[in-house]
């Protein structure tokens, strides 16, 4: 990790540690909002004492960052406009990481201070939205090709229906639990199997159950919400430390041989396809912006980036100067192959390539170091320790008029660890926080718990403000920032 800083100007080095701070402070932040919720249910039920609870917690997220992939990091970046992507080594790549993470970091900290249970991952689009919005408005470009629309309304769906996913399933399985086990002590409160019993802890199979649901879920969102920071450490490298970073220097001869032919078979579909991609996709005569894709021009990025590979069997053969141009190419044929895939005339086998080529050319560039990975998790693990305690007492006291019992916890914990277990399996960003709480809240409607109406509305309305106020902040810190420093 340490070799990332030699033979580095001292203004850089030092750039290079704040921004990583920076990202390191999102995902610690993090902690306090999204990990808290895997254990705001174990804690507040007595299952755990928190610093045991915190500290598996920080365990099976660092498992869940570690084994989940990074489908969901690079969906998240692949959001930003694809001329920033390959651009985020310049002044203006660098504000663009500033001003989303600062906007998400101010909104964080202010929902937290209030312990609102609102969504870092709502929190985060928002902002990666605003300078997708910026760029377009600085750029004098139409809006709707500023950012990647299509992500972007996966992204949505995602986050809009998992908590009603949630709410519905949670209430499902305590409806089963109630049907099953109607006088069971798992149907009671902490308090009220304190004062009727005299006992501290929930039953042993309620107990077990709440532990391994928690670090189920603890496991899950690290698979999930820890990906998100692990995309942002790799834009910070890429873009002040380029050499090591635009592409994966360990990948083996047989990555690259697959970038090659992957590049060649898009030359060969394009060719087959011209007269449609160029009816679709015509190229600009006067591009707005100092870079920009498209698909016109994919036999040309096809040839640079064989060009620049040549017979190279691995990347630390090639200079700085040839790695950059090759991530360039690798942004833009992808790109290309995305935007071909959706032409009707494309039939169903060449879209099944495409998808095919597209992998096959993103494998050397989403990618992600495990020092990376292990500084996210870690970040994340303390954010938990430090502010778990304002999120568990809303989760557990303040979404129903009365305390939670034991099943309802099992029940929005484990249906809360599936939802965002399957999310990450298809590589679709989830909110844990919006999850849980809408499953505690479907609950507390099939116990008859009632609800506090406060909070959800508290709830409810950081939800619908996070994105608006999310992306007006990153715009005015992008264009700030754009005309102080570019």
């Amino acid at each position: 990790m340490l070799d990332i800083f030699s033979g580095l100007e001292t203004h850089v080095a030092l750039t290079l540690i704040l921004s990583l701070g920076f990202v390191l402070a999102f995902e610690f932040i993090n902690g306090f909002h999204d990990t808290a919720n895997a254990v705001a249910t174990v804690i507040y039920t007595q299952s755990m004492k928190p610093q045991a609870a915190v500290m598996l917690s920080g365990i099976f997220n660092f498992l869940g960052v570690l084994t989940g992939g990074l489908a969901v990091a690079y969906a998240i970046v692949n959001l930003l406009p694809v001329d920033l992507l390959v651009a985020v080594n310049s002044n203006r790549g660098m504000v663009m990481v500033f001003s989303l993470l600062a906007s998400a970091i101010i909104w964080n900290l202010g929902t937290w201070y209030f312990g609102i249970p609102s969504s870092s991952s709502h929190t985060l689009i928002g902002s990666i939205l605003g300078i997708g919005i910026g760029n377009s408005l600085i750029n004098g470009t139409d809006v709707s090709t500023g950012i990647n629309w299509g992500k972007a309304i996966d992204v949505g769906m995602s986050l809009l229906f998992s908590p009603l996913f949630g709410a519905g399933l949670a209430g499902l399985l305590l409806y089963l639990l109630m049907n099953w086990w109607p006088r069971s002590n798992i149907h009671k409160s902490p308090f009220q199997r304190q004062q009727i019993e005299g006992r501290k802890h929930p039953p042993f199979w309620a107990r077990f159950m709440l532990i391994v649901s928690s670090m189920g879920l603890s496991f899950s969102h690290g698979s999930n919400d820890g990906q998100k920071g692990v995309g942002l450490v790799m834009l910070v490298l890429i873009g002040i430390v380029p050499a090591q970073f635009v592409v994966n220097l360990d990948s083996d001869p047989i990555q690259i041989e697959h970038t090659k032919i992957a590049a060649l078979q898009l030359k060969e579909l394009y060719q087959r396809n011209e007269a449609a991609i160029v009816a679709q996709y015509p190229a600009s005569a006067k591009p707005k912006q100092a870079f920009s894709c498209s698909p016109a021009a994919t036999q040309q990025y096809a040839g640079t980036l064989l060009s620049a590979i040549g017979e190279a069997r691995s990347f630390p053969q090639l200079p700085e100067s040839q790695r950059w141009a090759i991530r360039t190419q690798l942004i833009c044929l992808a790109d290309s192959a995305k935007k071909i895939a959706k032409i009707a005339s494309i039939g169903d086998v060449e879209k099944k390539q495409l998808k095919g080529i597209q992998r096959d050319l993103t494998v050397t560039t989403e990618y992600a170091p495990m020092w990376v990975i292990a500084a996210v998790a870690l970040a994340m693990g303390i954010g938990t320790m430090v502010g778990w305690k304002r999120v568990a007492l809303t989760v557990g006291e303040k979404i129903g008029k009365k305390d939670m019992t034991y099943s309802q916890g099992m029940s929005a914990q484990i249906v809360t660890g599936v939802a965002i277990g399957l999310a990450s399996l298809v590589g679709a960003p989830a909110s844990t926080t919006h999850v849980l709480s809408s499953a505690v809240a479907g609950t507390m409607v099939v116990g008859r718990s009632g609800l506090q109406l406060s909070t959800l509305k508290s709830i409810l309305m950081a939800w619908i403000l996070t994105l608006p106020v999310c992306i007006g902040l990153s715009i005015g810190f992008y264009y700030l920032g754009v005309h102080l420093f570019v």
